[in-house]
């Protein structure tokens, strides 16, 4: 099946092994796609072919007609740690100083909205796929997460939205559609983290293990959908999806995805990037993160 469009095409196709991709890796297992973010040396943090490659594979996935579950993990330390930012800051300062220090929100809006798109790829694969989580999974990381059917994660994973705090807004948030108002509420007007333990207390995951379990865990769970027809597998996807929709999801990434733009150039949001590039990304997240400390936040 294409993503874009929910048709179902004649004959199989296995040509994704083929693909060359650069920041992910993608296997088939039986009924089972496996795409793996693979920048580990950056705990897997967004970049632009991470963002390409995601998209790409779910595609292939769904054109695959044998597929019938996709499983996204992380590769080495991390799910996936957020947007890179050495990457993401220096390429929008480049950008900013390029138009002479003026910043273009339509501009921005447009840029991010392409990103918001890959991230509901996986949304809109008409095929279920099922999150594995260990380690970090924050920022830019936790759309891909929340934006997947099914969340496994290691007990000491640790999820959440700290550009919360300055400098950053869920483009797609998925939050309050998956948690309810209190939980999302008390994340994003915090930006704290909750460990696999907590998520899966307050209904973010279907179920934490230890680490050493997660795999097979979600092995199994992938094993058992893939048991189900396919047509079946679909239809109920989007008949809970589709409920969301009428609750206005769209329509509040829109606002979630302006508002990011707009928290990026606030005062604070820049004088915070111009610390990062300065202090290096450690001491800047350091310093946001401080006060937080102080009321019994667990380091990060």
């Amino acid at each position: 099946m294409r993503v874009s469009d929910g048709i179902e095409r004649a004959g199989p196709r296995r040509y994704a092994a083929s693909m060359t991709y650069t920041a992910i890796e993608y296997a088939t297992d039986g009924a089972v796609a496996r795409i793996t973010l693979n920048r580990p040396e950056r705990l897997n943090a967004i970049n632009t072919a991470l963002i390409a490659d995601l998209r790409a594979a779910v595609i292939a996935a769904n054109d695959d007609s044998a597929i019938r579950v996709i499983v996204l993990s992380g590769a080495g330390r991390a799910f996936c740690a957020g947007y890179d930012l050495d990457w993401g800051t220096k390429g929008e300062d480049a950008s900013q100083r390029a138009m002479g220090g003026m910043w273009d929100p339509v501009r921005d809006y447009l840029g991010m909205s392409r990103n918001v798109r890959a991230y509901m790829s996986l949304w809109e694969s008409p095929k279920p796929v099922i999150a594995q989580v260990h380690g970090w999974c924050v920022g830019g990381g936790t759309d891909l997460a929340l934006c997947s059917d099914l969340i496994f994660m290691a007990e000491d994973a640790q999820i959440g939205y700290p550009p919360a705090r300055v400098w950053g807004e869920p483009t797609t948030m998925m939050w309050v559609y998956r948690v309810g108002l209190e939980h999302a509420k008390r994340l994003m007007l915090t930006g704290e983290s909750l460990t696999g333990v907590e998520a899966a207390r307050v209904g973010l995951a279907s179920k934490a293990v230890p680490a050493s379990q997660l795999a097979g865990e979600v092995d199994a769970m992938a094993r058992k959908l893939a048991t189900i027809p396919l047509n079946q597998l679909v239809m109920s996807k989007l008949l809970v999806n589709q409920a969301y929709e009428n609750m206005g999801l769209r329509s509040t990434q829109i606002l979630g995805t302006v508002f990011d733009g707009i928290a990026r150039h606030t005062p604070e949001g820049i004088a915070w990037r111009d610390m990062a590039m300065k202090d290096g990304f450690r001491e800047a997240v350091r310093r946001r993160d401080a006060p937080f400390q102080d009321y019994g936040e667990r380091p990060k």
